[in-house]
């Protein structure tokens, strides 16, 4: 591996912050610890920073030269709402929250990126860090874009970067296309009757006709989207009932809807809620429909991953640079593609072999209570960032990556 000296000679350092960070997890637009930390190491390596965007959101600007050419190059910060399993030094010192996603790591290797381009400066351009909140759920991302991220530093690209558990440590993915799945939810409530469990025929039961939409709905995925196209529907709650032997007046589906494309997570939500209301009116409820879209599909565009595969091979060698597999995870980066090209690819975290002793009895994967991100990513990780941006930047103004 090609890794550069300079960020290995400062890694024990970043690796303290992470694990500063590690202990004191603030959740989805609560991150103003975090953020000062940020501003704090920034400030110290003398790159301007702007606060503000997305409440938490932090800006810094390091820029070098003539070019009018930019890159951004995007962490998260946020924590999850989880209580942490492990028991090492660094666990959570916040009962209930927990860093189990490796945002920060994510925010580490960036921090190491900025402090090795900040003092060495062998680019011609503007490096854009953007260090995102709330990725969890509360769609920071849109925040900060709301907030006027792309107007205030306009950038021609922007690129993401999310630790992945399971494959050595050493290995990249990145892919064009889609690579994370959009997140929807759906609640639905079913309203009848109530009566006497004894005496059915005097109520008007909503469970069976509950049952009967679980059922229905998977015949969306196998029987009305074209076969080669990804879609999960997944009903996740029911809640009906109080008492063995009442029917109950209402009932309550709640779940969750993935796909790659708006195209066919418009045909589930149109087919989800004329199966819904129909199978209502056949058994002579009364239905609501409710349908949530959340995070859009992550899609890469194509130059852009082509030009990180190239660089993430220079590093590792193109035989440890895999072909991304789609998730049906989502990421709020994909509201960033969805305003500029760019790029989001996954690093290796290893199979958990790194963790200190008195981590939990849980794997280390994402959003388990036994997860922490691993340190020896961090160099890797930044020469990844800094390769990108010398290279992006090199590029000829009126060159496609």
């Amino acid at each position: 591996m090609q890794i550069i000296d300079s960020i290995i000679r400062q890694a024990a350092g970043i690796s303290a912050t992470r694990r500063d960070i590690h202990a004191h997890p603030e959740l989805c637009f609560e991150e103003q610890r975090t953020a000062d930390l940020v501003v704090q190491r920034l400030t110290e390596w003398g790159i301007p920073v702007h606060r503000g965007l997305g409440k938490t959101g932090v800006v810094g600007i390091v820029r070098q030269g003539n070019s009018g050419r930019a890159i951004g190059l995007r962490a998260d910060m946020d924590a999850l709402p989880m209580q942490e399993f492990n028991t090492f030094a660094h666990a959570s010192t916040h009962p209930g929250k927990m860093h189990a996603c490796g945002h920060d790591g994510h925010v580490a290797m960036l921090l190491a990126a900025a402090q090795h381009l900040a003092t060495q400066r062998h680019f011609d351009g503007t490096v854009y860090l953007i260090f995102q909140p709330a990725e969890e759920g509360g769609g920071g991302a849109r925040e900060m874009i709301k907030d006027g991220l792309f107007e205030q530093f306009p950038m021609d690209a922007v690129f993401g970067m999310h630790n992945w558990p399971g494959p050595q440590v050493g290995r990249f993915a990145v892919s064009a296309g889609p690579v994370m799945a959009s997140s929807n939810e759906f609640k639905i409530t079913l309203r009848g009757k109530g009566g006497h469990a004894a005496l059915p025929h005097l109520a008007v039961d909503p469970v069976p006709a509950a049952c009967q939409m679980v059922q229905a709905f998977q015949t969306i995925i196998s029987r009305n989207k074209k076969p080669v196209d990804a879609g999960v529907i997944s009903v996740t709650m029911i809640h009906a009932g109080e008492a063995t032997n009442v029917i109950p007046d209402s009932c309550e589906l709640q779940g969750t809807v993935r796909t790659f494309t708006l195209e066919v997570l418009d045909l589930i939500e149109q087919r989800m809620e004329q199966i819904a209301r129909h199978t209502a009116q056949a058994f002579d409820l009364e239905c609501e429909f409710e349908f949530e879209r959340n995070y859009p599909p992550t899609i890469n565009s194509a130059p852009e991953a082509e030009f990180a595969r190239q660089v993430m091979a220079d590093i590792v060698g193109a035989d440890h640079v895999d072909v991304q597999e789609p998730t049906m995870g989502a990421e709020d980066f994909s509201y960033m593609l969805q305003v500029k090209p760019g790029a989001y690819c996954f690093i290796a975290n290893g199979q958990g072999d790194h963790r200190d002793i008195g981590h939990g009895g849980g794997p280390c994967m994402l959003h388990n209570a036994s997860y922490d991100f691993n340190d020896d990513l961090i160099p890797l990780g930044a020469t990844y960032w800094v390769r990108l941006v010398e290279q992006w930047l090199a590029l000829d103004a009126g060159t496609k990556a």
